[in-house]
């Protein structure tokens, strides 16, 4: 093997230990408070690097970010529900794979299964609604958005309703969250720099173009398309079980809106852009929400995600990183 495919490997390696030994002198120093933060950062950061695959590397502009969320938070939930809690909270509709009377699964089956189950959802729908482009894809898009949060209000004997399901293990911490960002990331950067990621950003520069050189576009969208549902539902699954509690009102429009929001801040088509969109868009809305509480204005922290939107779009549409990466 030469030099030249090594060393980015190695880079990779020696970040992840570096990382897990930042993780470790964090988890000890950190409070509760700021820990809750920095776990915040790692979910959203997966959300973001995952939805750059779709929208920033293939030129899509999906909207539907937050069912795909939905879906491994509800099934990793239900798979790892413990059993008498499943049984207190009289779920008829919970079919035999989700549970029924088997013990509870573990907590990495249940993630990956919850990756997976949303990985198959966009399979499902994206056969018909990526032949669509631009303005079209994105209300499409939003509409299997919907469709996800109105199934999770309504079915209530599998996603008890509105009231939502509370009392979820408590899986989720630090360690894993990054874990699965490194993982995220290096799927992600591994497939750019292969041919199928050449081939998605021929697709995102001129799909026509693409066309007359032999490259079938539907086939790398779809690939992308899945591949960023399925990490999108691991952050879902990581999610609930952090936050221990899940309602279908959380993942409504607001969710993908600050997942895209995150995604352009940073940068689209960059790898570094969507984890510092994700952390500054993060921070940002736990340092404004004191003065959010003190002044009352409920709803003032997503009034200056618009106006920082708006920013962004006028004056560096490129996003903070712009055309950098940070290669190492």
């Amino acid at each position: 093997m030469s030099r030249k495919r090594v060393l980015p490997e190695y880079w990779f390696i020696m970040g992840g230990i570096i990382l897990f030994v930042l993780l470790f002198f964090l988890s000890q120093v950190l409070n509760r408070y700021l820990l809750h933060i920095f776990i915040l950062m790692g979910i959203s950061s997966i959300a973001t690097v995952s939805l750059n695959l779709t929208n920033g590397y293939t030129g899509l502009f999906s909207l539907g970010h937050a069912a795909f969320m939905a879906i491994g938070a509800y099934t990793s939930t239900l798979l790892a529900f413990p059993l008498t809690l499943r049984q207190s909270y009289e779920l008829p509709l919970l079919p035999s794979f989700l549970g029924g009377a088997e013990a509870a699964w573990p907590f990495l089956p249940a993630l990956i299964a919850g990756g997976v189950m949303a990985a198959l959802a966009a399979f499902i729908i994206g056969a018909p609604v990526l032949r669509l482009r631009g303005h079209y894809l994105s209300v499409a898009s939003l509409g299997f958005m919907v469709i996800v949060a109105t199934f999770a209000k309504t079915w209530r004997g599998l996603t008890r309703g509105s009231m939502g399901i509370n009392a979820i293990p408590s899986y989720t911490n630090v360690y894993w969250v990054y874990l699965w960002l490194l993982i995220t990331i290096y799927v992600v950067w591994r497939i750019v720099n292969s041919r199928f990621g050449r081939a998605m950003m021929a697709i995102r520069d001129d799909e026509t173009a693409a066309q007359v050189l032999g490259i079938y576009p539907m086939k790398y969208k779809l690939l992308s398309f899945v591949l960023g549902a399925f990490f999108a539902g691991v952050a879902g699954g990581l999610y609930a079980h952090f936050t221990k509690a899940i309602r279908p009102l959380e993942f409504s429009f607001f969710l993908t809106f600050q997942v895209v929001v995150m995604l352009i801040v940073g940068g689209m088509g960059t790898m570094s852009g969507p984890v510092v969109g994700a952390c500054f868009l993060i921070t940002l809305r736990y340092a404004l929400k004191p003065l959010e509480e003190h002044l009352k204005l409920y709803g003032f922290i997503e009034l200056v995600y618009a106006v920082l939107l708006i920013v962004i779009m006028l004056w560096k549409p490129e996003g903070i990183m712009g055309q950098r990466q940070l290669r190492r």
